[in-house]
């Protein structure tokens, strides 16, 4: 975490609306501590000083502790204390109004807020995707390497889907899929073997329809850092901003492919979830999940790369779990094809 000078805050936060500043301390810093402070304190974060003034009913003065975390992959957030409280400010990062659409966050949070699953919501706005929550202290996300830790989400997740919980909007992977593409603008594809590997994707649209569950409310980014265990012994779900009606099977696929899982971990995942008694078309229609989004992914990354945003290894691994994953469910579908025919008939 950087921690910011709230003095310096202030100081730009007036010199915004009345033209006056102090700058005796700035020069206190070094030119890189300036060059921070600059990147992080600029006008949405000053907007974000004013929206925090409003939604909590306190004066600037009252503003303590700001703590600016590192970027997530899709919004930036601070922390910031006020009255001995502490909370998170999440500011939607560049090119998320695309991606996210903010009016049905707003909707899942309006339905979940009261279910005891989520982190403790203060201040949400549809237009612009500015959101408040209490932060959860001394907190710890999920170590996705420990059993414990894995069967304690994956009990909050089936939480989730025990719920039937009903929202206005599906997150259709198919359609999200070219979607994300749509946003390239025209661009080709970084793999050259884009084309083939989408049509091989699609041709799964079919095996799993006919296998899917009854959708419900799905969280969709169910992945190790949005499971937050508390010192009390609680876990929330936080991050709710793709959640949307779905197969409940798809969060087990989300979780896998963030978390970079290799098929063994994957399959333990899958048997902790099922408490070992997953029949086998479940799982496969799972690995056809991890195939689907992993493309999905992969296109959302490539989006990404027009901001100047790279995520590395975990573009890359996207785009293979894509690749490898659907040959292993081409290879069951053509070996029990008379099987399956009959079992999804």
């Amino acid at each position: 975490m950087n921690k910011i000078d709230l003095d310096i805050l202030k100081s730009l936060y007036i010199n915004k609306y009345s033209n006056q500043i102090d700058l005796s301390k700035i020069n206190e810093y070094s030119k890189e501590e300036l060059e921070e402070i600059r990147k992080a304190i600029n006008n949405t974060h000053i907007k974000a000083i004013s929206i925090i003034c409003e939604a909590l009913n306190v004066d600037i003065d009252d503003i303590q502790e700001i703590e600016v975390l590192k970027k997530g992959m899709t919004n930036n957030s601070f922390i910031f204390t006020v009255n001995n409280e502490k909370y998170i400010m999440r500011i939607p990062g560049e090119g998320t109004s695309e991606l996210i659409d903010r009016v049905q966050e707003a909707e899942v949070y309006s339905l979940i807020k009261d279910k005891n699953i989520c982190d403790e919501l203060i201040y949400i706005n549809a237009d612009n995707g500015y959101k408040i929550t209490k932060f959860i202290e001394n907190s710890r996300n999920c170590d996705d390497k420990n059993h414990d830790d894995l069967r304690k989400c994956m009990d909050k997740i089936k939480e989730l889907h025990s719920l039937g919980l009903e929202v206005g909007h599906e997150f259709d992977v198919f359609e999200k899929i070219n979607f994300y593409e749509s946003l390239w603008e025209n661009k080709n594809s970084i793999y050259d073997d884009y084309e083939e590997v989408k049509k091989k994707i699609f041709s799964l649209q079919d095996f799993i329809e006919k296998n899917r569950k009854p959708k419900c409310l799905t969280h969709i980014d169910a992945n190790c850092d949005n499971f937050l265990f508390a010192t009390d012994g609680t876990l929330r779900l936080i991050d709710w901003e793709y959640a949307a009606m779905q197969d409940p099977d798809i969060d087990i696929a989300m979780f896998c492919i963030y978390s970079l899982y290799d098929k063994n971990q994957v399959d333990n995942l899958i048997d902790i979830y099922f408490n070992g008694e997953v029949d086998e078309i479940t799982k496969i229609k799972i690995y056809a999940y991890i195939a689907c989004c992993g493309l999905l992914w992969s296109n959302w990354c490539e989006y990404k790369l027009d901001f100047g945003i790279h995520f590395g290894e975990y573009s890359t691994k996207q785009y293979e779990y894509a690749r490898d994953y659907y040959k292993i469910v081409e290879k069951w579908l053509k070996k029990n094809k008379n099987r399956q025919e009959k079992i999804t008939a």
